[in-house]
């Protein structure tokens, strides 16, 4: 079974993204655990965060930082 692809992201507070799937659900998702190192780091900064967007499979920054689409969906908390 294919898993639920992002078709909407934006982020809510400081490393805090929320991430609407194709089935509809809607979860949100910490990101700051994910930032580390140089490239990574680049969240860090809130304005670059807020740049987060979806390529029609997760989500994506402008310098091509990612997340795994099945860590968004497992790991993120389901919004009701």
């Amino acid at each position: 079974m294919l898993r639920p692809t992002a078709i909407r992201a934006k982020a809510i507070c400081a490393y805090q993204i929320l991430v609407e799937f194709d089935n509809g659900e809607k979860k949100n998702f910490d990101v700051e655990p994910y930032i580390k190192g140089d490239w990574y780091g680049q969240l860090r900064a809130y304005e670059y965060f807020k740049r987060v967007s979806t390529d029609g499979f997760t989500v994506v920054w402008p310098d091509g930082q990612d997340i795994c689409p099945d860590e968004l969906y497992d790991m993120g908390t389901l919004v009701s």
